[in-house]
């Protein structure tokens, strides 16, 4: 069977988890790979797996709004190497101005905090690298052990806005 992309919406997870659990329960054991796919298709609505596999693919959404008058004011955050020379006083601005900071994280790597310190150091010179550290975590950037020993980065896409705001920044990394 060919490996085909399928996009498969759910809007009630918890009805098509049990939808699902019933389907799998009816069994004696373990259905084959195309009962289980066809189970699945059932669980979210479809007749059978060729129905969903036929469904129109969906709308792509719409492209994230990018406000050039807020990229300006971000960008005025950072010096000419590309490191945040001051704090914004919007949180909105702050969000973009940490995914900077994220982008210069190593990415799926569990680091100390002497780690993430050194790195927040490097790319950054007002001298608070305690409140970047912790803003990182408040905006779910990254994440901490509870011990606070061990920090990773929290993989995902950036927003668009916070794309564009990365391709300029590239431009002046020292």
């Amino acid at each position: 069977m060919a490996r085909d992309a399928i996009a498969l919406e759910i809007h009630d997870v918890s009805t098509f988890a049990q939808a699902l659990r019933r389907a799998l329960s009816e069994e004696d054991g373990l259905p084959g790979h195309l009962g289980l796919l066809n189970k699945i298709a059932r669980a979210a609505g479809f007749r059978n797996f060729q129905q969903l596999k036929a469904q129109v693919p969906a709308e792509p959404a719409p492209a994230e709004p990018v406000s050039e008058k807020r990229l300006a004011q971000v960008l005025r955050c950072f010096d000419g190497q590309g490191r945040v020379n001051r704090w914004p006083g919007k949180t909105s601005h702050r969000g973009l101005v940490l995914w900077a900071i994220w982008a210069h994280l190593p990415a799926r790597t569990e680091m100390s905090e002497p780690e993430v310190n050194a790195v927040i150091e490097r790319w950054h010179t007002f001298g608070d690298r305690a409140l970047l550290r912790r803003s990182l975590i408040d905006h779910r950037l990254a994440t901490r052990q509870t011990d606070g020993r061990g920090y990773r980065r929290v993989e995902g896409e950036p927003p668009a806005e916070a794309r564009v705001l990365l391709r300029r920044l590239s431009g002046r990394d020292g």
